[in-house]
C-alpha cells in the first residue's frame, strides 16, 4: 500500500472541514440540473445559454476571509486553495459550474498540454521594468538547420508520488466523500502559441509569403512531435474519460453522452474517447487560406484523433468557418470579443457551438457600471438568438480590487440569460 503525507492533525481538521463544505454543496440539486443542461447543449440541442467563469484574477481577492489559507504543509495548502477558491465560486458567482460527487488528484506527468521543451529556447527580452508579461522575442528559427534542432519533448510520470497523493486524499476523505486518480482527460493544444516565440509575429508573417518551405517545415516537425507525445501518453496509460466536467479547449463544460464511444476500454483510454481542441490565436488577421495553409491543415489530423473538438481561443473566427467545417469532428467554435456576432451567427446556425465570449474590459471601467454590461450582454445575446450558446466570461486581468463586480457580472448575467429563447 503507498504511504501517505505526514499532515499535521491542524491541517487535517481543516481540510476536513472544507470537505465536508465541499460535499454538501456537490450534493445539491443544481449539479444534476446543470449537468443535463451542458450535456443538450453539447448535444447541440436548443437550451438556454450556459454561462461558465473563469481565468479569474484571484490574486485580487486576497483579502477575503474565506480565501485565507490556514494550513501549513505544502500539499496541504495545495488542496486547501483548490477548496476555498472552488467554494468561493460556488457561493459567490457560479454561473453554470458543476461540482463533482467525487473528488479527484491527478496523475503526476507531464507534459499535459503541448506546451513543452522541444529543445528550442526563446530569446526573449522585457520591454519594460514592472509591465507583467511585456516581452519581445528575437527570432531564433532562421533556417532549416534550426528547425532540426526541434526534438520530441521527453513524457514523464511519477506513479509512486501520484499513489501517495491518492492515499493521502483517502485519508482525509474518509467518510466524507469518495476520491479516486483520475488521468489527463482533455489537453491544450496550441502550437503557434510556442512557436511564436521562436519565430516572431513580424517574421512569421514575412516568412509565410516569402519563405513558405521554412514555416512548412516547422509546422510538420512540430506537429510531428506533438502526435508522438500523445501515442507516448496512450502507451503509458496516462488519458482517462469521465463525465465531461472538466473545461473543454478554450470554453466551456464538456459534458455529454457521446463521449466515450460504446467501444471505449476503460483500461486502454484513446484520443477518440475525448474531446480534443486546438487554436491559432496569431492568426487572427490572416486570411482564411492563410490560416488553412499554415495553421488549420497542420491541426486538423490531430483534432481528428479525439471524438470530439473545439476550435479557437482570442481570434475572431465568424469569417473562418468555412475553413472549420473541414474538421469533421468540430463541436464547438469560439467566438471571441473581436468577432461580428451577426456574422456569426449566420454562419455557424445551429451547426456547432458558438463559445460566445463576452468582454471583460467591463469589469476594469474606473466605476463600475453594471448597467452597462446588462445593455452589451442583452444585444450580444439577441445577435445570437436561435443559436446554441454558452457564455464564457474568462481573461479577468482585473476587477479593480472590487470582488463585488465579479458576483454583480454574474448576477447580471443570469438575470439577461433568463429573457433569452433559444428557439
Amino acid at each position: 500500500m503507498a504511504s501517505s503525507v505526514a499532515l499535521p492533525a491542524t491541517d487535517r481538521t481543516i481540510l476536513r472541514d472544507l470537505l465536508e463544505r465541499y460535499a454538501e454543496a456537490a450534493a445539491h440539486p443544481d449539479n444534476a440540473r446543470r449537468r443535463r443542461e451542458w450535456t443538450a447543449l453539447n448535444g447541440l440541442q436548443p437550451t438556454r445559454p450556459l454561462l461558465w467563469i473563469n481565468e479569474i484574477c484571484w490574486h485580487e481577492f486576497a483579502a477575503e476571509p474565506e480565501l485565507q489559507l490556514r494550513t501549513s504543509h505544502a500539499w496541504s495548502r495545495g488542496w486547501e486553495s483548490r477548496l476555498r477558491l472552488t467554494l468561493y465560486q460556488w457561493r459567490h458567482f457560479p454561473g453554470d459550474m458543476i461540482l463533482d460527487p467525487v473528488l479527484y488528484t491527478g496523475i503526476r506527468c507531464g507534459p499535459t498540454s503541448t506546451y513543452a521543451d522541444y529543445g528550442i529556447q526563446a530569446s526573449e527580452r522585457k520591454v519594460a521594468a514592472g509591465l507583467d508579461g511585456t516581452a519581445s522575442f528575437e527570432p531564433v528559427i532562421n533556417s532549416e538547420a534550426d528547425v532540426e534542432r526541434l526534438r520530441v519533448p521527453e513524457v514523464t510520470v511519477d506513479w509512486d508520488g501520484t499513489a501517495c497523493d491518492l492515499a493521502t486524499l483517502r485519508e482525509l476523505c474518509d467518510g466524507i466523500i469518495p476520491c479516486a486518480t483520475r488521468g489527463l482527460v482533455h489537453q491544450w493544444a496550441a502550437a503557434w502559441d510556442q512557436m511564436i516565440h521562436w519565430y516572431g509575429i513580424e517574421r512569421l508573417y514575412l516568412d509565410m509569403c516569402d519563405r513558405p518551405a521554412l514555416v512548412h517545415r516547422l509546422l510538420e516537425r512540430f506537429w510531428a512531435a506533438v502526435n508522438t507525445v500523445l501515442d507516448r501518453q496512450i502507451e503509458l496509460g496516462l488519458l482517462a474519460t469521465g463525465d465531461g466536467n472538466w473545461r473543454v479547449g478554450s470554453g466551456g463544460l464538456g459534458c455529454t453522452t457521446e463521449l466515450p464511444p460504446p467501444d471505449c476500454d476503460p483500461a486502454h483510454v484513446r484520443p477518440a474517447d475525448q474531446w480534443g481542441c486546438s487554436t491559432g490565436q496569431i492568426f487572427s488577421e490572416v486570411s482564411p487560406d492563410m490560416h488553412w495553409e499554415f495553421c488549420l491543415q497542420y491541426e486538423k489530423p490531430y483534432m481528428e484523433r479525439f471524438g470530439l473538438s473545439y476550435y479557437g481561443c482570442c481570434e475572431p473566427l465568424h469569417r473562418k468557418v468555412g475553413i472549420l467545417r473541414r474538421v469533421k469532428n468540430l463541436r464547438k467554435i469560439s467566438i471571441s470579443p473581436w468577432a461580428d456576432l451577426e456574422v456569426a451567427a449566420r454562419e455557424i446556425g445551429t451547426d456547432y457551438v458558438i463559445s460566445f465570449k463576452p468582454n471583460p474590459a467591463y469589469l476594469a471601467h474606473d466605476h463600475w457600471q453594471p448597467e452597462l454590461v446588462r445593455e452589451y450582454l442583452r444585444s450580444s445575446l439577441e445577435r445570437l438568438r436561435g443559436c446554441r450558446v454558452e457564455v464564457i466570461l474568462k481573461d479577468i486581468s482585473t476587477i479593480r480590487g472590487e470582488p463585488r463586480r465579479l458576483a454583480e457580472w454574474e448576477k447580471v448575467a443570469r438575470a439577461v440569460i433568463a429573457e433569452w429563447s433559444p428557439a
